[in-house]
């Protein structure tokens, strides 16, 4: 049941594909999270003194029965939670003072453990960067206390969690609602002394001292102790309390039309606590968690530090996982800590997963840039092709060669060599490596052992693109054919014959070939049949890159434009129009497109609008030719013929920092290639004119979880 509340939670929350964004907003959710940390520490310091024991009177430290905790594979947490209005019974408080305080000795120890972790969780967002919060200043950002959702009035507790608006909780505000438990036991006595001190009250609770008497807070309201009750006062009180119910609220609107702001203040610090209700306590655990799935992960991680309750509830496994389907995280995170808070508690793998993902996507934002890693090799020839997979990398050149490095060591294991020209395409899965070349050959590598397994004769000239899908992989040659090929037996299954002039760009997913050649055409094939069964026209000049999902094909040429094609019917669905030179690199994921293109700009699209949605310019704009580009659900990484490689913001369009800049950027240093993974930056850098050695440069944004 949990997992379906859960998922049904998720779903709703979800706000889509569309990467339109608001920078300001997008930036502040940004360094709230981060800023988590630094309103814990401030908790921290106002609820703990300095002996070590607990503030009893402090929101967020309710007394409550610890729950025993069952392990289960999928939920860590998720045995039921013992009976919470057992928490509240006179009869669970009625202990000696002795045994109280022999109990508080021992839980000293837990209770430091369990703040400190805490702690470590709201420490993984915090913000590395002073001027990011300065910046939030400025723009009036306003982070919620941790405890924002128990200090909140009830009537602001009532929550719409229907994305249409339509569904919404509401909190009853009878005398049976149980309030907030601060530590104070209830009153046993059958008669109430009222908090002035002047007017008695009666056994049943019936005024708003009573109720605060009831609750075991009336010595907690401030005592004005500066000055002596006027004369008449109490005369005054009983006056109040002969009027009728409207008389009084009329002469309580009067009375605060009269009264100083300071004395509204003092007024609002009495009555709002006494409204208060911990409504996620109140409900059963499954529909706890239903409300808690609503809630942004930066929320999350401030609901656990409200207290012990909310902390299982915030550690549930399953409601981590949904958050982590939701943000595109596929594996939990098993981490083995040094402490365990409390027998049978055990802390969510997914919600591990979640902080480190973040905690790396802020390491690119804003991290320190270390020194990266340099890969020197291929002399001083261009690096033409590069693949990056897992901890290997593999370079190739117009030498002839390929090389194969470790990410992270940053040494060269193995050189390829076999060709007799220069090497122009690549594809690499698991230990296989393909390479293309000028020599007209394919040649199928084992990348742990250096081996040529086949040498794949059958083109007239360059090799010049390829895509591999499992077991096959098709080539387009500049003999103007693609050739389809099974790389475990070497064999040629099928040749592609209908373009005249040479195939630039080539894509293959298994059952459809899509092939775009410098005869303005893009073509597509049935490689079974090796038949054509479409041929896409409406480009004015060469067709040098290409995407395609299996349902659209997208095209980039020389003539400018990129267009989007249907790739059963063969129509053309839209044209994007925007940029003024050849499209050179495209990257397809989910309906959004990056388009990096030779005059400086790269441009955000939605190919089933046809809209831009950014375009990358301003004033940190690339300055010369984008020739590769990488983007994820985040950030989209470009490099560029100025020598610098830039990250930028997906849904604002914002730019972010440069991530590599050459010295010699300007005066003939390139970034030819990029490839990133989650955690590391690949670029191929070098120049035609001697000023920028040819090398490998390896970032990593990696973070340690220990």
């Amino acid at each position: 049941m949990n997992q379906e509340l859960l998922s049904v939670g998720s779903k709703r929350r979800r706000t889509g594909g569309s990467v339109r964004g608001n920078a300001s907003s997008s930036q502040a959710d940004e360094e709230q999270m981060n800023r988590v940390v630094e309103e814990e520490e401030e908790q921290q310091d106002e609820h703990i003194v300095l002996n070590g024991e607990i503030d009893e009177d402090a929101p967020g430290s309710l007394e409550r029965n610890e729950p025993h905790q069952e392990h289960l594979e999928e939920n860590n947490n998720s045995s039921t939670i013992a009976d919470q209005e057992s928490a509240d019974q006179p009869g669970d408080h009625e202990h000696s003072q002795q045994d109280e305080d022999e109990d508080e000795d021992q839980g000293c120890d837990a209770e430091d453990e369990d703040e400190e972790e805490m702690d470590q969780d709201s420490d993984d967002f915090e913000q590395s960067d002073a001027s990011s919060r300065e910046e939030e200043h400025r723009n009036g950002s306003d982070i919620p206390n941790s405890n924002s959702l128990v200090g909140m009035p009830i009537n602001q507790q009532s929550i719409s969690f229907n994305p249409k608006g339509k569904m919404k909780r509401k909190l009853d505000h009878g005398s049976e609602v149980r309030s907030f438990s601060l530590g104070k036991k209830p009153c046993k006595g059958s008669e109430y002394t009222s908090t002035t001190g002047l007017v008695p009250c009666s056994a049943t609770p019936t005024t708003f001292g009573d109720l605060r008497a009831a609750n075991g807070q009336g010595q907690q309201r401030r005592r004005i102790t500066s000055v002596q009750p006027p004369t008449g006062l109490q005369e005054w009180l009983k006056m109040f309390q002969s009027w009728s119910g409207p008389e009084k609220l009329l002469a309580l609107d009067e009375l605060i039309d009269i009264c100083e702001p300071t004395q509204v203040k003092h007024m609002m610090q009495v009555i709002e606590p006494q409204f208060q209700r911990d409504f996620i306590s109140l409900l059963p655990k499954e529909l706890a968690l239903y409300v808690l799935s609503f809630l942004d992960p930066k929320d999350l991680l401030q609901a656990a530090q409200t207290c012990r309750y909310w902390r299982i509830l915030a550690e549930d496994n399953l409601l981590w996982r949904e958050k982590c389907r939701e943000d595109g995280i596929d594996e939990p995170l098993h981490i083995k800590r040094r402490k365990v808070l409390k027998p049978g508690f055990t802390h969510s793998p997914w919600k591990s997963a979640f902080i480190r993902q973040h905690r790396i996507d802020t390491n690119w934002r804003r991290g320190d840039l270390k020194s990266p890693k340099v890969l020197k090799g291929h002399d001083d020839h261009v690096i033409t092709c590069l693949q990056f997979c897992g901890n290997r990398i593999v370079s190739g050149s117009d030498d002839n060669t390929l090389k194969v490095w470790s990410a992270v060591t940053g040494k060269c294991l193995r050189t390829l060599v076999g060709h007799t020209g220069g090497v122009w395409s690549s594809q690499m899965r698991d230990n296989i490596i393909i390479s293309g070349s000028t020599d007209r050959t394919l040649k199928v590598w084992n990348a742990e052992t250096g081996e040529c397994i086949h040498t794949l004769y059958g083109h007239t000239s360059t090799v010049r693109c390829m895509h591999l899908h499992e077991k096959r992989v098709v080539s387009g040659s500049r003999d103007a054919t693609l050739r389809v090929w099974d790389i475990e037996t070497g064999q040629c299954l099928h040749v592609l014959m209908g373009h005249v002039a040479a195939v630039r760009c080539v894509q293959y997913d298994g059952r459809r070939v899509v092939s775009g050649a410098y005869d303005f055409m893009v073509k597509v094939w049935d490689p079974e049949t090796e038949t054509c069964l479409h041929t896409l026209q409406g480009h004015t000049n060469r067709v040098y890159s290409l995407q395609f999902d299996g349902i659209h094909v997208v095209s980039g040429s020389l003539d400018t434009s990129i267009r989007v094609w249907d790739v059963e019917t063969g129509n053309c669905i839209h044209t994007l129009t925007g940029h003024q030179s050849l499209t050179s690199g495209m990257e397809l994921k989910d309906n959004i497109l990056v388009s990096g293109n030779a005059d400086s700009t790269v441009k955000i699209w939605d190919i089933k609008t046809g809209q831009c949605l950014q375009t990358l310019q301003g004033p940190n704009k690339h300055q010369s030719a984008v020739t590769c580009l990488q983007f994820n659900k985040n950030f989209v990484i470009t490099s560029s013929d100025d020598g610098t490689v830039k990250l930028w913001d997906l849904k604002t369009g914002e730019f972010i920092r440069n991530l590599v800049t050459l010295e010699s950027g300007g005066s003939g240093g390139v970034v030819w290639r990029i490839r990133a993974s989650n955690t590391k930056l690949v670029c191929a850098v070098g120049s035609r004119n001697g000023t920028e050695e040819t090398k490998l440069l390896v970032l990593d944004f990696d973070v340690d979880m220990k």
